[in-house]
């Protein structure tokens, strides 16, 4: 790209504080296998079945062959965003679950050169659904984690002033508050599992270490993340800069079904929402936001690698909230 960009649309001013020794640089435990799945692949490469890593595309390997990376698609911010107040790259926190080595890589979908030093984010739901800062939402209402108890008996009357038009888009109500129309919601509690911040490094990769997400009603398996670039890294975090992509990654269904029988997913009742039912989901395989996971299809409780290229455009602003 040439010229300077001009960012005349919201920027997102973010000052975070390095949270005691969270900070330290720590390699995730698949922190050596090959992540360079480019974002045009299709969705039949993300079946994990462990068998393969991604190979990228011969416009990412730098030789400009074809038509570099695609755009990955943006999507809702949802309602349970915090502006990244814990900069680590371990967000697991204590948290059960099966062990999940998340390698992303950002690269510039126009011109393929690495974005390095954005600022990353990742948050998602723990194995039951809950998503840290908003326990109250998601528990409310009957459980949207997936642990409360059904409700009995069955409803009388006859329902009056049924809504009428089109349904609210955005992410669709967990339960209890879950953020029907993808509203921001303000948090309820102090905690901050499963969420955090790290900058990409000179090839536009980093890692995360977590336990693999669980669901809740009406959302298929999946994962927020936002990237934040043109702002400085201090002392203290990550200031400035503006928000140039804001999405999700998602789940093959082979592997989720897998969970199904690990503990403590097997004891959500909550009913799952397939990947092919999601409304946040495209259907268009990497570019989407489909994971390529890595993993022993018998011994999935062991852990599992999942990667992904984004490719972004650094001058556009995709806060995910318009």
């Amino acid at each position: 790209m040439t010229g300077t960009p001009a960012h005349k649309k919201s920027v997102t001013r973010r000052k975070v504080v390095v949270a005691g020794g969270a900070a330290v640089a720590a390699v995730g435990v698949g922190g050596a296998l090959a992540m360079s799945a480019s974002a045009d692949e299709t969705a039949d490469t993300a079946t994990g079945t462990g068998s393969s890593t991604g190979t990228g595309s011969a416009a990412a390997a730098g030789t400009g062959a074809e038509a570099c990376y695609r755009l990955t698609s943006e999507t809702t911010e949802g309602p349970y965003y915090i502006d990244a107040d814990k900069i680590r790259q371990d967000i697991t926190e204590g948290k059960e679950g099966i062990p999940l080595t998340l390698q992303l890589k950002v690269v510039d979908a126009e011109t393929c050169e690495p974005v390095a030093n954005a600022a990353v984010d990742v948050w998602h739901c723990d194995a039951l659904g809950d998503y840290s800062g908003y326990e109250s939402l998601s528990q409310g209402g009957g459980g949207a984690g997936g642990g409360g108890t059904p409700p009995t008996g069955a409803p009388t009357g006859t329902p009056t002033d049924l809504p009428s038009g089109a349904p609210p888009t955005g992410e669709p109500p967990t339960g209890g508050g879950g953020g029907g129309g993808g509203g921001h919601e303000e948090p309820t509690s102090d905690t901050r599992y499963l969420r955090g911040t790290w900058k990409t490094d000179k090839q536009g990769r980093v890692t995360f270490t977590t336990v693999f997400p669980g669901w809740y009603q009406g959302r298929c398996v999946h994962i927020h993340t936002k990237v934040h670039v043109g702002g400085e890294w201090t002392d203290t975090g990550y200031e400035g800069g503006h928000t140039c992509h804001t999405g999700q990654f998602f789940f093959a269904e082979e592997a989720v079904l897998l969970t199904e029988d690990v503990a403590p997913y097997s004891t959500s009742t909550t009913t799952r929402t397939k990947l092919t039912e999601d409304t946040i989901y495209d259907q268009s395989g990497t570019t989407g936001g489909l994971l390529k996971l890595k993993y022993n299809k018998n011994k999935i409780s062991k852990g599992v690698v999942a990667s992904i290229t984004m490719g972004v455009d650094p001058d556009e602003t995709h806060d995910g909230t318009g």
